[in-house]
């Protein structure tokens, strides 16, 4: 018999780099003030979701996040590198890697140093089986554009080409079904 896992996904909150327009990819970023404050209405808003777990992505905006929001639970934090940003290389920390033009220039082709969204999003897909361990219970992923869109594509079937150009427009949480069939996921019903 299969099951759910029923995911609530939350970008990280709003960094200094994000209100620079620049694409920070893999370097670590910094909240800023607004994104504190952000960070501590994520944790009012998710506190009571009945979350069994909490994932997150290893790059500092995403732990300094989680660790506002959730710094007085008794949840269990789990960071995994497969849910970073994509990886600009040589465009990190730059404004040009932010721009939707750009970013379909590196659907498949990869950025100089770093990797293309398509292989972004294939990392984070190869999370998505480690969620079986969580069948029939509700977790929270905190990531970047690249989680959303892993998720989006996985669950949805988007197509990338289609994520990847369109603006990432932020909203304070996205949900996603992932049917559990045995040993694997597979998509889910949203």
């Amino acid at each position: 018999m299969s099951e759910f896992v029923y995911v609530v996904f939350e970008t990280h909150s709003l960094t200094e780099d994000n209100e620079s327009g620049i694409a920070t990819g893999w370097d670590p970023g910094r909240l800023s003030p607004a994104g504190r404050e952000q960070a501590r209405l994520l944790g009012e808003r998710r506190r009571n979701d009945g979350l069994a777990a909490i994932f997150t992505s290893d790059l500092q905006r995403a732990l300094e996040t989680v660790s506002i929001a959730f710094r007085d639970t008794n949840v269990p934090l789990f960071h995994d590198w497969r849910l970073r940003e994509c990886n600009y290389g040589d465009m990190n920390g730059t404004g040009t890697a932010a721009e939707p033009s750009d970013r379909a220039r590196h659907i498949h082709d990869r950025y100089p140093g770093g990797e293309s969204w398509a292989e972004a999003i294939d990392r984070v897909l190869s999370f998505i089986p480690d969620l079986s361990r969580w069948n029939g219970q509700r977790v929270l992923i905190i990531g970047h554009a690249s989680t959303r869109w892993a998720l989006d594509h996985f669950v949805q079937g988007t197509a990338i080409d289609q994520m990847v150009a369109a603006p990432f427009d932020w909203k304070p949480g996205w949900r996603y079904e992932i049917r559990i069939n045995a040993h694997h996921a597979t998509p889910g019903a949203q």
